[in-house]
């Protein structure tokens, strides 16, 4: 009877809880009722609190301080300890969306753990959150600009795939709740120069505004489902991207069916009226910024909100919607919620950088190595050598592998530290740097190159590991010396004092093999002349290292594919500042090349055979096989590549699809892809839209850009 008497009081008090709690904290209610339900407690005071990065706590509310600016861009950055896999151009040289899901999860654990770990901390700070300022998937049209390596390269669809990829895996796929949150980035037509990225109006003609720039926004916003969008400093046709309801309300949300938050570069109210003269004040940005479609501001001006309603610049129900999208946002993180409820809430911190995570970095650096040159096949070279000369700026310089926006791991494998893993006690290794990575004020390269050409003339094989690095490429930097810029490149060549000291190590007679590492493509003319092997590394993340050693000795045979295209010169492009797309990247450059897109050799070989089509006609999905078998000596991967070409259409090639196929020696497989009508969309200047336009469609299947093996073409013709 006592028992039962204190059952019912138990259920009684739980009941009456229960219906004094608000209906935000009841999670048998709709989301959007929850919503709503705290929305409509906050006053305007707290509703404006809660737009910026920096979103302070509401007691009260029960609403915890967050912070939204966090960096995930290959790995957790700027939080302490993370596994660093490669910068994302050398993950775009996989050619592997699959293994970037991968790492998207092995991310997005650490993501996480970090935060959960945070949480216990009682820390809600700057980076210690899970919505991430990541990917970038602007377009790296032109090789100059610094921040090219942050992004997947130079394609639409290469970009797309792969950050779809990333962005999935990143966010989850729980029904009720967000692993992390992605923000795609800048949103749109962005990409340098970065010391006018504040002030520059971008006017691309429109067919490339639709063909080149925002496909892979729009593959993310409606094939990966990505819940954040951030706005870009420039202006596009004369409005800064983040008052633009062009951008963000009209392609965004009503072409696209995006129904996220969109978040500001950091500052880019700052621009409109410091450098745009779009807006007259803090108070008129922060009002356009909204109205067009913005919800949260980094690094904006809350205390110029209320200002802005009183003044009539903007109404309460318009912030309403942005603190609503916010809300939205983080209910569907958990931060409301029982963590037992949350199955993301559990992850454990010891996932962090842990050994499996670290296996993986080894494995995508080496996936996306590319072997540029191998002439009479001196790789790989043999580990019976005796002495070998490691010699070149970044060879034991661990910072290099890390690229920027990045977490820091236990440890960083450098190039000299990867060869002496493999030789062991079997040979002499060698180290001189031998130059710094350019020239500077009062240097002496013959004090500098005497030592390192006297380790070369002693060696077997010298290992030359240069390049250039993210201190003088990247976002905004303060640097001005020969070849950089504000972070930009200047010009396209091996920075002038690695190609003198290559050329003295030429004279010694002895095979060099060239390691580049670097986020973007350089006019390695002489080079690709007179070097026996060149190997293209980029910044390979925390495990770099070990993988070119891996790939020198023939450990792993090379597969990856270059994201960009490699030009002989500076001169054969276009201006820098020129957003038209003719005469840049593989689709439009009609000159002769370096290395092209999708380019780069094997320690094997591979035929292609036996072209099919399901139909010739191409009025729904056709399936394409084709045959591929490894004829050489040496197991491997091929990077198979899909293109097309719609006759009439400008862009030579444009990439369709690709997969990573591993054969082992003789084996033969057959590959399959999918091409839809709505794969060959383009730009219809009457409808101001892309459509697919009926007319004959080129196939191409092959090993490159350029290194085509079979043909063959089908109609496009209108339902």
């Amino acid at each position: 009877m006592k028992k039962s008497f204190i059952f019912y009081l138990l259920l009684f008090s739980a009941t009456r809880l229960l219906a004094q709690s608000p209906a935000y904290l009841n999670l048998s209610l709709p989301l959007e009722t929850r919503v709503q339900d705290l929305l409509k407690q906050m006053t305007i005071e707290e509703k404006a609190s809660q737009i910026n990065n920096t979103s302070p706590a509401i007691s009260r509310l029960k609403i915890p301080a967050y912070n939204w600016w966090n960096e995930a861009l290959h790995g957790v950055a700027r939080a302490g300890l993370a596994t660093s896999f490669p910068q994302p151009i050398g993950l775009a040289a996989t050619f592997n969306d699959k293994a970037i899901y991968k790492m998207g999860v092995m991310v997005s654990d650490e993501a996480r753990a970090k935060y959960n770990q945070f949480q216990r901390e009682g820390k809600h700070g700057l980076y210690e959150g899970l919505t991430f300022y990541s990917p970038n998937i602007n377009i790296f049209r032109d090789p100059r600009w610094g921040r090219g390596h942050e992004t997947f390269g130079e394609d639409t669809y290469l970009t797309g795939t792969m950050g779809v990829a990333f962005v999935k895996a990143m966010q989850g796929d729980d029904p009720n709740y967000f692993k992390t949150i992605c923000t795609a980035k800048h949103f749109a037509v962005h990409s340098g120069p970065e010391p006018t990225r504040h002030e520059l109006d971008v006017k691309p003609l429109k067919k490339d505004l639709w063909e080149t720039y925002l496909p892979a926004f729009k593959m993310l916003a409606q094939q990966g489902k990505v819940y954040s969008f951030m706005c870009a400093y420039n202006r596009l046709y004369g409005e800064p991207c983040c008052s633009d309801p062009f951008l963000l309300t009209e392609i965004l949300r009503k072409k696209w069916g995006f129904n996220g938050f969109v978040a500001t570069d950091c500052g880019a109210v700052w621009d409109m009226f410091m450098y745009h003269h779009t807006a007259k004040d803090s108070v008129e940005g922060m009002a356009k910024a909204i109205r067009a479609g913005v919800d949260n501001h980094c690094m904006g001006y809350v205390g110029a909100v209320i200002p802005a309603i009183k003044q009539g610049l903007l109404k309460e129900s318009e912030l309403d919607t942005a603190v609503a999208r916010l809300l939205r946002a983080r209910f569907k993180l958990g931060m409301f919620d029982a963590e037992k409820l949350n199955p993301y809430a559990s992850i454990p911190y010891s996932v962090v950088n842990n050994e499996e995570h670290r296996k993986y970095a080894l494995e995508l650096a080496k996936q996306s190595i590319v072997l540029l040159k191998n002439r009479n096949n001196i790789l790989p070279l043999s580990k019976k050598i005796k002495t070998i000369a490691v010699i070149g700026p970044n060879a034991a310089d661990a910072e290099i592998a890390l690229g920027n926006y990045n977490g820091e791991p236990a440890h960083v494998s450098t190039v000299l530290e990867g060869i002496k893993n493999v030789l062991g006690k079997n040979a002499v290794v060698n180290y001189q740097k031998g130059c710094y990575i350019v020239d500077t004020i009062n240097y002496n390269r013959e004090k500098d190159f005497k030592p390192a050409i006297e380790a070369a003339a002693g060696a077997d094989v010298i290992v030359f590991v240069g390049g250039i690095s993210p201190r003088l490429e990247g976002e905004a930097l303060q640097v001005s010396i020969d070849g950089f810029n504000g972070g930009d490149k200047t010009n396209l060549d091996l920075p002038a004092v690695q190609t003198a000291l290559l050329k003295e190590l030429k004279k010694t007679g002895k095979p060099i093999i060239l390691v580049l590492m670097n986020g973007s493509a350089l006019s390695i003319n002489w080079e690709n002349e007179n070097i026996e092997g060149i190997i293209e590394a980029w910044y390979g993340g925390e495990a770099a290292g070990q993988a070119v050693a891996n790939v020198l000795f023939g450990d792993y045979n090379p597969s990856g594919r270059l994201p960009v295209t490699f030009y002989k010169s500076i001169n054969d492009i276009p201006a820098f500042d020129d957003y038209a797309m003719k005469g840049k990247t593989y689709r439009y450059c009609e000159k002769p090349v370096l290395y092209p897109f999708g380019f780069g050799l094997s320690y094997t070989k591979f035929t292609y055979t036996k072209l099919q089509l399901s139909s010739p006609i191409l009025n729904k999905k056709i399936a394409i096989t084709a045959t591929l078998k490894n004829t050489g000596n040496r197991d491997g991967d091929e990077v198979v590549q899909l293109y097309i070409h719609q006759q009439g259409q400008e862009a030579i090639k444009e990439l369709k699809g690709y997969q990573r196929v591993h054969l082992k020696k003789g084996e033969i497989k057959d590959v399959l892809f999918f091409l839809n009508p709505d794969d060959v969309l383009h730009y219809n200047p009457v409808k101001d839209q892309q459509e697919a336009l009926p007319g004959k469609v080129d196939l191409m299947i092959g090993s490159s850009s350029q290194d085509i093996r079979l043909k063959f073409y089908v109609m496009l013709k209108n339902n």
